[in-house]
């Protein structure tokens, strides 16, 4: 389970923003953008470059447009070039802004990717960090299955015939959502938050030994599936083992790290007789409901102690 290093194509952000191309020095698929964060070049065209981080997209709105704007021709080119020839990894003037034939010349120049959006910049830049921060997220792959029940993202783990994929499919008849079987790949898309998908190649597939290979979205129809889910808990299948005690009234919770981040898990013994779909969408249930403020396992426990006292009293 390693952590996979990633980068976002130039092309991915034109198509999703629906960016002008003015210059690019290379198809726009071969072109790659490896950091989440953004900048407003507004102290590098004074001449600042102490901090400057040419990895990240340089966006030019109506403060550094009137800025160059009130600059004598000679002047504007040497700004312009001072940024350009650091090689940020693209220039974008938003808010209908748009280079002049010297901008577009040193853009040229020094092969800078140069691109327009009549986007306000405000509302730009922030739908294009969320934009950066889901595509280069932390990512790791899991074994597992990543379904929705009851609007909670569960992660299904155990090891393989388990059963996963059958208690998948029973939910799935169940009127819930499929995202990922066998490998769920899990970004980590804030400090709070892990969000679960499919690989392109399996998407809408599972796997049923003695079957074979389902298409999900083919048999029970596009509601039944979903591209994406947050992981609200984890559900580990296991073999029942005699003798082990396992929890029965859920007082203690116990967490899976992903990425640092921990996720509430519960552990479900398997054995013939049990209906793990059912187990698992009260499962969903109550978590959602600890999330929501109440804990039936802490409820249940207080009037245990509040009975336990009035006995002692008599």
């Amino acid at each position: 389970m390693e952590e996979v290093a990633l980068r976002v194509t130039l092309k991915k952000i034109i198509d999703e923003f629906s960016l002008e191309t003015v210059y690019l020095p290379a198809a726009p698929e071969e072109i790659g953008i490896m950091s989440t964060e953004i900048n407003r070049p507004g102290l590098a065209l004074t001449g600042f470059f102490e901090h400057f981080d040419n990895k990240r997209i340089q966006i030019i709105g109506n403060a550094e447009a009137v800025y160059l704007g009130g600059l004598g021709a000679e002047e504007k080119r040497d700004r312009i070039s001072g940024l350009m020839r650091r090689s940020p990894a693209a220039v974008v003037y938003s808010h209908g802004n748009r280079p002049d034939e010297s901008a577009v010349e040193l853009a040229e120049y020094f092969d800078v990717p140069l691109l327009v959006t009549d986007e306000n910049t405000s509302a730009f830049v922030a739908a294009l960090i969320a934009y950066l921060n889901v595509q280069l997220a932390p990512q790791i792959t899991r074994h597992g299955v990543l379904v929705e029940v009851y609007g909670e993202g569960i992660l299904i783990l155990g090891d393989s015939g388990v059963g996963k994929s059958e208690t998948a499919i029973e939910l799935i008849k169940r009127g819930h959502r499929f995202i990922a079987d066998d490998a769920v790949e899990l970004k980590k898309v804030s400090a709070k938050t892990i969000v679960g998908s499919a690989p392109d190649l399996i998407k809408y597939y599972i796997e049923l030994r003695g079957i074979g290979i389902v298409d999900v979205r083919r048999i029970f129809g596009m509601g039944s599936v979903k591209e994406t889910e947050k992981v609200d808990m984890i559900i580990k299948l296991e073999q029942w083992q005699d003798g082990k005690m396992y929890d029965r009234f859920g007082l203690d919770t116990e967490y899976t790290d992903i990425m640092g981040i921990k996720i509430p898990t519960t552990v479900v013994p398997v054995k013939p007789g049990r209906n793990l779909a059912v187990i698992i969408e009260i499962a969903a249930m109550n978590n959602r409901q600890k999330r929501m403020g109440y804990n039936t396992a802490e409820e249940f426990n207080r009037k245990l102690m509040e009975l336990s006292g009035e006995t002692t009293s008599m």
